[in-house]
Parts: C-alpha cells; sequence; structure tokens
C-alpha cells in the first residue's frame, strides 16, 4: 500500500506536471491557431474551375480557384486536383501564392486593378493568362515526375501613356521558351506588319520554376 505522505507527494508531482503544459499551451501565441484555420478553411467562394488532362492518364483533372471572403485582401487560393486510378481526384498543388489578392495589403484597401486570372487546360499544358501593367502575360506549366514545371511565357505590352492606344503605339511581344533557354522580345508599331526591332539572348534558368514555389511577383522576372 502507498502511504498517505507518498500519494501527496504523487499528487504534488502530478499537479506541478499539468500546470507546466497549461503554461506552454498558454505561452503559443493563438493567432497561430487561427491562422491555419483561416487560411485553410474560409477559401469557399469559387470564381474559377477548368478540367483537362494534365497528366497524361486519359481521364480528367481539374483545378480550381477560390477567394478567401473573411481576410480584408481578399487572397485567392489555386488547386489543382489529379485523377487517380480508382477514379477519384486527389490534391497535388495548393498554392495562395500564385495569384495576387485583389485588395494588396500595400494599397491600403484599394483594388489591384486587374481580373482574377484565368485558367485553360491545352493539350496537356496548364496555361494561366493574367493581364499586368500595359498588357497581359500567359503561363504554361507542363506536367513533370510529379510537379507542374514553367517552361513558356509570352508577354504582351505597349507603350501607350495617354490613356489609349494611337498609331505610334509600340507593342512588344517577349517569348522565353525556358526549356531551351531562347528569350525573343519583338517591338513592333501598332497596325505594321513589319516588326521596329528583335532582340534574342538566351537565358538558363534550373531546374525550371515549379508551380507551387510560383509567386504573383514573379511576373517582373520574365
Amino acid at each position: 500500500m502507498i502511504s498517505i505522505k507518498k500519494q501527496n507527494k504523487m499528487n504534488g508531482i502530478m499537479k506541478n506536471i499539468y500546470l507546466y503544459f497549461i503554461f506552454i499551451l498558454s505561452s503559443v501565441p493563438m493567432n497561430l491557431f487561427s491562422q491555419s484555420i483561416k487560411s485553410e478553411d474560409n477559401y469557399t467562394y469559387q470564381v474559377r474551375e477548368e478540367n483537362g488532362d494534365l497528366n497524361n492518364d486519359g481521364k480528367l483533372d481539374k483545378i480550381t480557384v477560390k477567394m478567401d471572403t473573411v481576410d480584408e485582401t481578399r487572397p485567392l487560393r489555386l488547386q489543382i486536383f489529379l485523377s487517380q486510378p480508382n477514379g477519384k481526384l486527389a490534391l497535388a498543388v495548393s498554392s495562395t501564392k500564385i495569384i495576387e489578392p485583389q485588395y494588396p495589403v500595400e494599397n491600403h484597401g484599394k483594388f489591384n486593378g486587374y481580373q482574377i486570372p484565368d485558367f485553360f487546360i491545352e493539350k496537356g499544358i496548364l496555361k494561366m493568362w493574367s493581364e499586368i501593367k500595359g498588357g497581359n502575360i500567359t503561363y504554361d506549366f507542363k506536367y513533370n515526375n510529379d510537379n507542374f514545371e514553367l517552361i513558356n511565357v509570352i508577354k504582351l505590352t505597349n507603350n501607350a501613356t495617354k490613356g489609349y492606344i494611337d498609331e505610334n503605339t509600340i507593342f512588344t511581344e517577349t517569348k522565353f521558351n525556358l526549356v531551351t533557354g531562347i528569350r525573343t522580345e519583338t517591338d513592333e508599331i501598332s497596325g505594321s506588319a513589319k516588326a521596329l526591332k528583335v532582340r534574342k539572348k538566351r537565358v538558363v534558368i534550373r531546374p525550371l520554376p515549379k508551380i507551387q514555389d510560383f509567386k504573383f511577383s514573379d511576373k517582373e522576372l520574365y
């Protein structure tokens, strides 16, 4: 039998252990838990959905873009679901970095000025079309070795400064094949079939950027 003295001692030890864990839990900022829940649960408003074969198995895969309607910046989350042998879809990619929030923090509550990017699936390639200042940019991602790699970028911009395009506006088309590393810029005058200037150079990026690491601000790199 355990004596009353030993029992009281054991009770004291258990009480101290209990208080220690209460202290540890109370030291963890509650916003860490709320942020985790928030980032996963509040992306409830779907703004984009596209279906097509991305992993070349003859079955339909799916991409969705959903908005967090609780966060004041209105962030967006891209998710890619790939078909499985059992016929179900499994989440392969989830990213909140690839699309700029509608009301970025640095804009102090103002709209970013761009529509939410469009996504297309063409011949197994995932295409992301986005508005940028003075034009638009299209990214091509290809599924390879369990990753979606950026393989091609096409950017169209113009130098119009008056708010409209006239006969003096110069359009620049940039084509960047990341697989070969060839980057070509072509300048043209509005309405002209002849190029003003063509600039070509080789830019090698290895490894190829993966979609889960891609950020909306990376448009400045291409």
